[in-house]
């Protein structure tokens, strides 16, 4: 593999989406911010309800055969382990979006709903909206919502999971 043999070894953030290689944008106050929120109500949550499930931050996620993404936030049944965590582990994924919002809604989702990624949410800070995508069927998600920043976003197969919205953006 290319990163065993250190051609990434500049310490540059990278996914590999669709076999191709991308360099990841750097991540301004925005984002941060949404992401720091997001992170503290997932975690809050994990604590409170007794779930094993694990919320992480920029893991590297296993989508055979062409992808290796990177999202933003996951919960994950398996937290352990060496490589990158396996997409049949995750219970949700997550992407902020300030600059990459297209490529989210489009690209990213159809290969998470391909890859059986069951509930996938996009945080769009310039639109002031959370994307809710779950039951995915072939390219693309069965369920879809918008949820505006200073709502409270659910996940009804997650119990218990409510997130409120007011400090994202």
């Amino acid at each position: 593999m290319l990163d065993q043999n250190g051609a990434f070894d500049a310490n540059r953030r990278i996914e590999l989406i669709e076999g191709d290689v991308y360099y990841m944008n750097a991540q301004f106050r925005p984002h941060a911010r949404a992401k720091a929120k997001l992170y503290d109500e997932l975690r809050d949550w994990v604590r409170a309800s007794g779930t094993t499930l694990t919320v992480m931050i920029e893991a590297t996620v296993s989508m055979p055969p062409h992808n290796a993404p990177e999202p933003d936030l996951i919960l994950t049944s398996e937290p352990e382990g060496d490589g990158p965590v396996p997409v049949a582990s995750l219970a949700l994924l997550i992407e902020v979006s300030d600059t990459t919002l297209k490529d989210d809604l489009s690209l990213k989702a159809k290969i998470y709903a391909e890859a059986g990624v069951p509930k996938y949410w996009v945080a769009d800070v310039n639109g002031r909206v959370i994307h809710q995508m779950w039951s995915p069927e072939g390219g693309g998600y069965a369920g879809v919502r918008e949820i505006g920043f200073g709502g409270e976003v659910t996940a009804e197969t997650l119990a218990g999971l409510r997130i409120g919205t007011g400090g994202l953006g």
